[in-house]
């Protein structure tokens, strides 16, 4: 891995600097990244590394994961499981964590493909769902996502974590408002579909081959009477009773993967 710089008090700076980020108290597009598998997602997919921190307690020979780094021209560090666990903002620290630039794209650069498939996530508040469905999106050929204010962000560590990667990849955007955001997809000729647990039109059943944005709703809630009073057209999922609602993840994963089926594009199986 080369040389390395060495801190060993948890009163460093540097560890400072990393719980700042974790807290989204950082530089403007400065992320942190936690785990081996998402620094070398981060690796592979160009993203500028500042700084990787690697645990005593994790070999060299057992790291290939990262052993690129110093290459990217990022600094590497070096600390004790004490400073580690300063450092990483989940209760048992993988061994790795790292400062990284990633920001996020304009929504007109979301919605410049000629038949997008759009997530528009409103009010979803858990971060780990917020990141799988970015990571679900990819593996879908979803074109994009675009958050609106009361969600969580997606570029913070927990749903970086949760999208292992995807979000380096597939553009995803921040808006100004929900109304904002329907607005813009509009003047694009995008249809807006909102999803409701009944009443709508069942998801089978519903054209998802022309240019289209899905509103998804956060956890319980859902979306507002007044952004789906807006929407084009009304989706539900078919469920059999007792049940009455999904995880808005998963409830993104059914639509997007039929939205694939649809546009009969091939989903690989690893």
């Amino acid at each position: 891995m080369g040389r390395v710089r060495r801190i060993t008090s948890r009163a460093n700076p540097l560890v400072a600097r990393f719980r700042d980020v974790a807290r989204g108290r950082g530089p403007a597009g400065t992320v942190l990244l936690d785990g081996a598998h998402l620094v070398s997602e981060a690796i592979r997919s160009r993203v500028p590394l500042e700084i990787v921190v690697i645990s005593d307690a994790i070999v060299d020979g057992k790291l290939p994961e990262v052993d690129g780094a110093a290459g990217t021209g990022s600094e590497v560090v070096r600390v004790p499981a004490t400073v580690m666990a300063a450092m990483s903002p989940v209760r048992e620290p993988s061994g790795v964590v790292a400062l990284a630039t990633v920001k996020p794209v304009t929504v007109d650069q979301v919605l410049v493909h000629a038949v997008p498939l759009l997530l528009v996530l409103d009010g979803i508040q858990d971060a780990g769902n917020v990141g799988a469905i970015v990571r679900t999106a990819e593996a879908t050929g979803a074109t994009g996502v675009v958050t609106t204010p009361g969600t969580a962000d997606p570029f913070g560590w927990k749903a970086l974590r949760g999208a292992m990667g995807s979000t380096f990849r597939l553009p995803v955007a921040i808006g100004q408002s929900s109304q904002d955001v329907v607005n813009r997809l509009r003047d694009r000729g995008i249809a807006v579909l909102a999803t409701v647990p009944r009443g709508g039109t069942s998801l089978p059943l519903c054209d998802l081959q022309r240019p289209v944005a899905i509103l998804l709703g956060g956890e319980g809630a859902g979306l507002s009477h007044e952004l789906v009073a807006v929407a084009d057209e009304r989706i539900s999922i078919p469920m059999r009773a007792p049940v009455e609602s999904l995880n808005v993840a998963v409830s993104a994963a059914l639509v997007l993967y039929e939205a694939a089926k649809q546009r009969a594009e091939h989903v690989p199986v690893s």
